[in-house]
């Protein structure tokens, strides 16, 4: 029995404790991006060449990411 309410909880949990990225660092078209749009956005609004490089839940974070790897949004970078 408490199994069975334990799984109950852990069910209803779940969609709180599993909260998808908001922010995406991109390579498109040979530039660094940061960007709330998912890749299925980002690959209609862009095309290709279109790469995701990292998935993050704060801004600050996605650009810290793109400036220490990459020199920051519009530099350089490659989906090869």
């Amino acid at each position: 029995m408490r199994i069975a309410i334990l799984a109950t909880a852990l069910v209803a949990l779940t969609p709180f404790a599993a909260q998808a990225a908001s922010y995406f660092v991109y390579c498109a078209n040979d530039k660094i991006e940061v960007d709330s749009r998912n890749y299925e956005q980002m690959l209609s609004a862009r095309g290709t060449p279109l790469c995701q490089l990292g998935s993050f839940d704060y801004l600050s974070d996605a650009q810290s990411f793109a400036q220490k790897n990459f020199g920051g949004p519009g530099g350089k970078c490659s989906c090869r």
